[in-house]
């Protein structure tokens, strides 16, 4: 019979393959910081494309009485 590798051993090796390939560091995590200016541009342009803070306003408040807050 043919020895396989645990399927564990197989997930933390693409793990440690697909952060080496992407340059998401030893663990896999970033800074909040970092994260945090890498999506404000992202941000800044939706709210700019999508109308602005009333529309965000709006959404946001939206999804509160959604939850029930």
């Amino acid at each position: 019979m043919a020895q396989t590798a645990p399927r564990a051993l197989i997930r933390t090796q693409g793990r440690k393959m697909y952060g080496a390939a992407f340059g998401t560091g030893h663990a896999g995590r970033r800074h909040p910081l970092v994260a945090t200016a890498m999506v404000l541009p992202l941000a800044a342009l939706l709210v700019y494309v999508f109308g602005g803070w009333d529309a965000v306003v709006t959404q946001a408040s939206s999804v509160g009485v959604m939850l029930g807050r």
